[in-house]
């Protein structure tokens, strides 16, 4: 069975946090933004953490491998639990017990140690699953695309700031209190994990599993599927083919875009020899496309269903992920800063869409399985990325290894034209999406009536006023 009372509009109520919906948007954003931030805070100072571990080239590509491989298996996993205990305690534990990590990578001292707590950070990364799932189950089908991409998005966001937050924060504990460079990022690291934790508990304080209460609450009152019921859903979505398609369209975006955060850096000081601020301020550019580019997939992909129906909405995917895989391959051949920094840019933008597309297609794929769903597809996206790793791992050129990809990219575009919808399906949700349209509407007249009511209220007042005072 389906929730209730799921909200029908999110920015015209998008500052009113009494809603329950509009309260948990936030919350989940800006979980996501902070576990993101953990995710990647050490990305920006890599050149630092080489220096002083004395890693060698293969050695980091493990490093960026291990950061993504875990998390394949974490969002497997994670999907399920969120059927299970609802995303609400599923955020709260997994932001709490990864803050653990991200404050213990600062006790490194070698290689192992440091890919031990690199993969074990990774982890974290299973926060966008819960994300998805959350603001999925909290908005209806005609705002749940840009409600999905937007909460994400922001989230991302935290993979660009931390690109120039991080090396600022090294620099003031190295410059401002005369800490050495080795104690420094580990400083920087300590201070990531203490505000994960303490987002975590704030989580679990300030959010509710659905509209109308917690998932025990819920099924106490028969209003939702089962526990006992939670595997065997989640195994028929497996057997869904489509499930695999968007499995793997999703590891030509989201894997991309884990690649470039982690190498970006990286690629921009060896390459074009700017140092390690610079450096961080320009791969920055790629992450902060998520204030919007993300959310405009979304709300494109709610308008092409609108027109169009769900087919309308894998149109739009196949559209984004083919630009995107040719931004790419554009990208990669420029060896100019000047050239470089507004290829990347565009490149971003239809990457962040690619994955706000593929997330407005997602909730309507298996409603009974909705975290499974959203948790398989989410592990495409760090099985794209460890693949593409492997390439950054090897001897070739980095700018072959983005030719590559951007080649792979335009190839899995095609996929989309298999995520296909029955026409009972259809039908269903050209309904649902009718009813909740008819529900904003129904509710902005009431908002419109309680205000002219309020007017002529206060007129009736000032006449009455005026009366007794001749």
């Amino acid at each position: 069975m389906e929730l209730q009372n799921k909200a029908t509009a999110l920015w015209s109520n998008f500052l009113n946090v009494t809603m329950v919906p509009i309260r948990t948007f936030h919350m989940t954003w800006f979980a996501f933004f902070s576990c993101f931030f953990a995710w990647f805070g050490i990305a920006p100072l890599m050149s630092v953490v080489r220096d002083e571990l004395q890693l060698t080239k293969d050695q980091i590509g493990w490093a960026i491998i291990g950061s993504v491989a875990i998390t394949v298996f974490a969002r497997f996993f994670i999907g399920w639990l969120c059927d299970r205990i609802g995303p609400r305690k599923a955020y709260t534990w997994l932001l709490v017990l990864g803050s653990f990590p991200v404050m213990g990578i600062g006790l490194s001292w070698n290689f192992e140690s440091f890919l031990l707590f690199r993969v074990l950070i990774g982890a974290i990364g299973a926060s966008f699953v819960i994300t998805q799932y959350h603001t999925s189950v909290m908005f209806a089908p005609n705002v749940v695309g840009q409600a999905n991409a937007t909460s994400a998005g922001w989230g991302n966001l935290g993979g660009g700031v931390t690109q120039f937050v991080m090396p600022l924060l090294f620099s003031v504990f190295v410059i401002g209190f005369g800490f050495s460079e080795a104690i420094g990022w580990r400083l920087s690291m300590a201070v990531v994990g203490v505000i994960t934790l303490l987002v975590g508990i704030g989580y679990f304080f300030l959010t509710k599993d659905a509209p109308d209460g917690n998932f025990d609450e819920l099924r106490a009152k028969g209003l939702m599927e089962e526990k006992k019921n939670v595997t065997g859903n989640y195994i028929q979505a497996l057997r869904d083919p489509r499930v695999w398609v968007l499995f793997l369209i999703y590891g030509a975006c989201f894997g991309i875009e884990l690649t470039v955060n982690n190498v970006a850096a990286l690629y921009f000081i060896d390459f074009f020899d700017l140092s390690l601020v610079a450096a961080g301020f320009v791969a920055a550019s790629f992450g902060l496309m998520n204030i919007f580019a993300r959310t405009l997939g979304g709300i494109f992909g709610d308008n092409f269903g609108a027109l169009w129906g769900l087919r309308g909405r894998g149109f739009w995917l196949f559209i984004c992920i083919l630009f995107e895989g040719i931004a790419l391959m554009i990208f990669s051949q420029m060896h100019v800063l000047f050239l470089a920094l507004p290829t990347l840019i565009v490149f971003s933008l239809f990457t962040q869409m690619s994955e706000g597309a593929t997330y407005s297609v997602v909730p309507f794929i298996n409603k009974k399985a909705l975290g499974a769903v959203a948790g398989v597809v989410g592990a495409g996206g760090n099985a794209g990325a460890v693949l593409a790793g492997f390439l950054f791992k090897n001897m070739i050129d980095w700018s072959q290894a983005f030719l590559i990809l951007g080649i792979v990219v335009t190839c899995a575009s095609f996929l989309a034209f298999f995520v296909r919808f029955s026409t009972k399906q259809e039908d269903e949700e050209r309904a649902n999406f009718a009813a909740a349209n008819i529900e904003t509407l129904r509710r902005r007249a009431a908002k419109a009536n309680a205000a002219l009511d309020e007017g002529m209220a206060a007129i009736a007042r000032k006449q009455n006023g005026a009366e007794l005072a001749e």
